[in-house]
């Protein structure tokens, strides 16, 4: 007798999320020095963590013995006041992605719809399977969310509508005019999530926030793990009518965001000097990799965000042969995407050795 057949068949169905390669087992398998292997594969922050974040938390571990701030008063009010949202509309969370979590909790039941692009983030498909939930996926023509359709697709039985903008993995955007137009057409049934969590390298970013303070059903996402350079911490927010707020206050655990992230998070709001110094080098990277893919040919999506894709003819085999000399890029098979790859802009130095890499495994791959 399985344990299966006893466990919720939602979760059952579920094909679990699969991380960027970490460089600690890329080592190990491989016998390489981490110190000499180039990760450009999760969208981290190559200059590393914000300085005043860093310098806050190791003041911070003097008092990691006491519980954490259970309401995160200090960093919602200086996001409240950052974004002048009220702080009742300002909900913090393990990384955004469990405010993805907490909306799917709060909103979804088998029978209800959650509405995405064809290739947008695969966490909200997990979120949809494990609630039972039907995921409506709307096809996006030059990798760039159709809103239009996606309006279509709305029926009496959708509750939650995901806009990841820019989105992960195609580093796409859609306009004010693409927005406005769809939000127009949005019943009062239904819940827009607008995950933007690289909202910061965007240089003219589209309003969004206008709807959270008009009282739309309407959920903002943004995070401190990008161009704050905060991963590990896993520090998330959102900001939302009062009414979808309340709703995901009660489904959140009390102690959800640890009290050192918290410290980092509210030091990193505003460690300026990074963010801008992020930015510039991140510019640069992107322009380096468009001009070096359009002079050999290769396919790419123009990208707003920190990565881009790139079509290599099959993702799977430059992935692995990229490895195998210490350079981590991301296979995108599981996005639908067999024969591209997704590279996360480096440093100039591993920009520079992620593309000897590719150049070389290319040139030994059939076409």
């Amino acid at each position: 007798m399985s344990i299966d057949q006893f466990a919720n068949r939602f979760v059952c169905d579920l094909v679990a999320y699969e991380p960027g390669k970490p460089i600690d087992e890329t080592a190990r398998e491989l016998g390489l020095n981490p110190a000499d292997i180039v990760k450009v594969a999760s969208n981290e922050n190559p200059l590393g963590p914000s300085p005043l974040a860093k310098e806050a938390m190791r003041a911070a571990l003097e008092e990691a013995h006491i519980y954490p701030d259970g309401g995160g008063y200090r960093l919602r009010s200086a996001i409240s006041t950052m974004f002048e949202v009220p702080i009742d509309q300002v909900v913090i969370g393990n990384g955004s992605n469990e405010i993805i979590e907490l909306l799917c909790h709060s909103f979804l039941n088998p029978g209800a719809e959650l509405i995405a692009a064809e290739h947008a983030f695969v966490v909200y498909k997990l979120m949809a399977t494990l609630f039972g939930a039907r995921y409506v996926e709307v096809p996006d023509p030059g990798f760039v969310h159709d809103l239009d359709a996606m309006a279509d697709a709305i029926t009496e039985h959708t509750r939650l509508v995901f806009i990841a903008n820019p989105n992960n993995p195609t580093g796409t955007m859609v306009g004010q005019e693409a927005i406005d137009r769809f939000m127009a057409r949005v019943p009062e049934h239904v819940v827009v999530v607008f995950d933007e969590a690289y909202y910061e390298f965007v240089k003219n970013p589209p309003d969004t926030l206008k709807y959270v303070r008009e009282g739309r059903n309407v959920c903002v996402l943004r995070t401190f793990s990008k161009i704050h350079g905060l991963a590990a911490l896993r520090a998330g927010f959102g900001l939302a009518s009062k009414g979808v707020t309340a709703i995901l206050q009660k489904a959140r655990q009390p102690f959800n965001v640890n009290a050192i992230a918290q410290v980092g998070a509210l030091a990193a709001l505003n460690d300026t000097k990074h963010v801008n110094a992020t930015r510039a080098m991140n510019d640069e990277g992107l322009e380096f990799y468009e001009k070096a893919f359009a002079e050999r040919g290769l396919k790419f999506v123009p990208s707003v965000a920190n990565f881009l894709l790139v079509e290599v003819g099959d993702g799977d085999r430059v992935f692995k042969e990229m490895l195998q000399q210490g350079v981590i890029v991301r296979a995108m098979r599981s996005y639908k995407l067999p024969e591209w790859v997704r590279i996360s802009i480096g440093t100039p130095a591993q920009n520079r050795r992620c593309l000897e890499v590719l150049d070389q495994v290319l040139a030994a791959v059939p076409a």
